[in-house]
């Protein structure tokens, strides 16, 4: 697009727009750029595949299954280890186009720490954390809903680099804020806000399940009322703190986009969609651009939490009925 008006600073790195290519959805960087018409310079940022120590076939089919609104996946993170793209992937992209984040995957504490360390020690622009990921030595929980392991795997991938790290947040959780405000003591730099939920398909007349792993990662539009939310929730956390957020989560045009950015996303995440409009980028910068035009706005970064929220219930409850006021608060005597 190369409009001033959608740069924006993301933990110290120029990003030329604020839309990101998500991780899993455009492989190690080069697949799209063989759609005629699609250009990396279109997204500021472009997340590679998840990569960990060793390589990985992934899980047995079926690994995706289009549900209404969206799109399960269990790909199970296949990948060639981190070896291989550090020293035969990465020298094949042009750093000139946009900025490369690595997406790190692990099943233990010393895995995210190797791999962070391998990518600490090459051209990457920054460091993604995949925490949906197991932890085998605690009995296959996931990193992500434990904000204590949150913690510690941010911590250990900290200490293997100096790059900006970025912590992807699972949805599948009691307390996202909770989970953001330990992984932001432990080092985070920034937050990708959301990973897929869980989910499921079902054959009827096989009375099986249509995923190979049993159960996926839903993303696509069905998922963005929650991620939106999300974002609100860690933006709380965030706000104070100067540290941003990628929003995602079923983004599929610059509407989708503006709403991401105005609930508290600095950058907006597109994966799902490009599957059926790869070209779609473009779209949503002049989209972006047309609202900034329309309200009279210098840049993106405006948009960054300018959301105005509706006085709460019990706000309004309390000027006309002082018996509903809040726990702790002190009720007038007539």
């Amino acid at each position: 697009m190369n409009d001033p008006r959608l740069v924006i600073d993301f933990c110290g790195l120029r990003f030329d727009t604020p839309l990101v290519l998500l991780s899993g959805c455009v492989g190690f960087g080069a697949e799209y750029t063989r759609v005629k018409g699609f250009s990396n310079r279109d997204a500021g940022a472009l997340c590679l595949k998840g990569t960990t120590l060793e390589p990985r076939l992934g899980n047995p089919p079926h690994r995706i299954c289009e549900t209404a609104s969206g799109m399960l996946n269990a790909i199970g993170l296949q990948n060639p280890g981190v070896d291989h793209v550090v020293e035969q992937i990465l020298p094949t992209l042009d750093f000139t186009e946009t900025r490369f984040i690595a997406n790190v995957s692990g099943t233990t504490v010393e895995e995210y720490y190797e791999v962070t360390r391998r990518f600490d020690d090459s051209p990457i622009d920054a460091i993604e954390i995949n925490i949906s990921c197991p932890n085998v030595k605690a009995g296959g929980v996931a990193f992500g809903n434990d904000r204590k392991l949150s913690a510690q795997v941010v911590a250990a991938c900290r200490a293997a680099t100096t790059k900006p790290l970025i912590t992807k947040l699972s949805p599948n959780q009691t307390d996202i804020a909770a989970n953001a405000r330990a992984c932001l003591e432990a080092g985070s730099d920034a937050f990708a806000v959301i990973n897929t939920l869980m989910g499921m398909a079902i054959d009827s007349e096989a009375r099986t399940p249509v995923i190979g792993n049993n159960q996926g990662g839903l993303s696509g539009p069905a998922i963005k009322p929650i991620a939106l939310l999300k974002v609100h929730q860690v933006y709380q956390v965030c706000r104070e703190h100067g540290v941003p957020i990628i929003g995602q989560g079923g983004v599929a045009g610059a509407e989708d986009a503006l709403e991401f950015l105005i609930t508290g996303a600095s950058a907006v995440g597109i994966g799902t969609a490009l599957f059926y409009d790869p070209l779609l980028l473009p779209a949503v910068n002049q989209g972006i651009c047309a609202y900034l035009d329309r309200h009279g706005l210098i840049n993106v970064g405006q948009l960054t939490g300018s959301l105005r929220l509706h006085p709460s219930p019990i706000d309004s409850a309390e000027d006309t009925c002082p018996e509903r006021a809040r726990p702790g608060t002190a009720v007038p005597k007539h």
